[in-house]
């Protein structure tokens, strides 16, 4: 008797590209949040494409709605599948149809607008992603184990401890992993003792880890997500995925990995930074699931005598003569002599400026992109194309700024960013 063939999930990965990112201005001020450069030469959006692409599932799409001009043009440059892998990463943004005229109200209704986008593709499952989290994980482990479970939805948790639950929507769990109930950011001085993870589900979870927070990551069988979203309700966390509770079966899905929500400048600097450490949390220098990205047709970079200590620096840089820190330094930086940099996140350039736009900058008496001479800068991130003269000093005179705009500058739990494109004048002190 010939064995009954096994039919492989026909998967569509979603990733959200969020709202405006006010927590992450000014960083987003031109830029959508997934399309925030990081780690040197990669953009946040990379991270989510990529766990798509290593757990074989390559039909993605990205849905998003602010400044998503250069969003496009990095998913135009980065990714392009043969023909023959029916693979795509196709940004859906929001459009007007004689269905709705509005923008995204939310992150299901983001998914609703596009149903019938999705429709075409005739999809049996659903991944729900967020395009602005740092985390590796094998999408295809999530799903394999969500179709064992026979569940209708299932939600990636990560177990936190009583004080960080409250920044979380938490699930209460039984002892198969089913949710049973759903409470968003439940109050610091709420007890919350009966909604611990139950014993038989903790295996090797650190024991001061007693709760299960949802990381917005989701499983949805495709008929369930029709179902669930036939309504005008527009978030999945705060909404969709409380009622489908209540009538649908909905697991949990324990992620006992790194996970780290970065839409915060605070959470993005700290981040970043922990790439430099021997043994950072998140690991790009993975054989097996690498990280892709644009890939560029850049010089190596060229050290003309430099002191570097836990310091990422990317293709087509030139740094002469100076002292580098935990920093992470991005493509086509430039350094000159004499500087000394600590903490640095340090975007780089889109291009190399040219003999002409130099003689501009001479004329114009504005510093050429990058960093000039004998500047000292610490605990700063500089967004791309920044003009800093020589003799700068940037967050080392021991001044406090309250938090906000300030011109040139932004101000961010003592994190100075320098504005994307800003001309920092030679001898300024901020």
């Amino acid at each position: 008797m010939a064995k009954q063939q096994i039919q492989e999930p026909r998967v569509l990965s979603i990733i959200l590209g969020g709202g405006k990112g006010t927590r992450l201005y000014p960083l987003t001020k031109e830029r959508s949040k997934p399309a925030v450069p990081f780690g040197g030469k990669y953009r946040i959006v990379d991270i989510p494409i990529s766990n798509c692409i290593n757990s074989g599932y390559k039909k993605i799409y990205l849905l998003t709605q602010f400044n998503s001009a250069s969003l496009h043009l990095h998913i135009i440059n980065s990714y392009n599948f043969d023909r023959f892998s029916h693979g795509f990463v196709e940004i859906l943004a929001a459009e007007q149809t004689l269905e709705h005229s509005g923008w995204y109200e939310g992150t299901a209704d983001a998914v609703r607008k596009n149903l019938a986008h999705f429709r075409v593709q005739k999809p049996t499952h659903y991944i729900i992603l967020s395009g602005d989290q740092l985390y590796r994980m094998d999408l295809k482990a999530f799903m394999n184990e969500h179709i064992a479970s026979g569940a209708d939805i299932t939600i990636a948790a990560k177990a936190v401890n009583r004080e960080d639950a409250s920044g979380f929507g938490i699930m209460r769990v039984d002892d198969s992993n089913k949710i049973t109930a759903f409470m968003e950011k439940p109050a610091k001085d709420l007890n919350i003792d009966n909604w611990k993870i139950p014993e038989k589900s903790r295996g090797d979870l650190d024991p001061k880890l007693e709760y299960l927070a949802s990381m917005g990551i989701y499983i949805f069988n495709a008929d369930a997500m029709e179902e669930m979203l036939a309504n005008e309700r527009n978030d999945f966390g705060k909404e969709i995925i409380p009622d489908a509770i209540k009538n649908k079966k909905v697991n949990s899905y324990i992620f006992d990995g790194y996970w780290e929500d970065i839409g915060t400048i605070r959470s993005f600097y700290e981040a970043t930074l922990d790439l430099t450490n021997p043994f950072p949390h998140f690991n790009f220098y993975d054989e097996d699931s690498p990280i892709y990205t644009h890939m560029r047709n850049l010089p190596p970079s060229k050290i003309n005598h430099a002191d570097m200590t836990g310091t990422l620096a990317s293709e087509g840089c030139v740094i002469t003569n100076s002292r580098l820190q935990r920093s992470v330094i991005g493509v086509r930086s430039i350094i000159n002599e004499g500087c000394d940099l600590d903490g640095v996140i340090m975007m780089g350039a889109d291009y190399y400026e040219n003999a002409e736009q130099l003689a501009d900058n001479a004329k114009n008496k504005i510093p050429n992109i990058g960093i000039g001479k004998n500047c000292k800068i610490t605990k700063a991130i500089i967004d791309k194309n920044a003009h800093i003269g020589d003799n700068c000093c940037i967050n080392v005179s021991g001044k406090k700024y309250e938090d906000g705009d300030h011109g040139t500058f932004y101000s961010a739990d003592g994190i100075i960013v320098i504005r994307r494109g800003a001309v920092i004048p030679a001898g300024t002190v901020i």
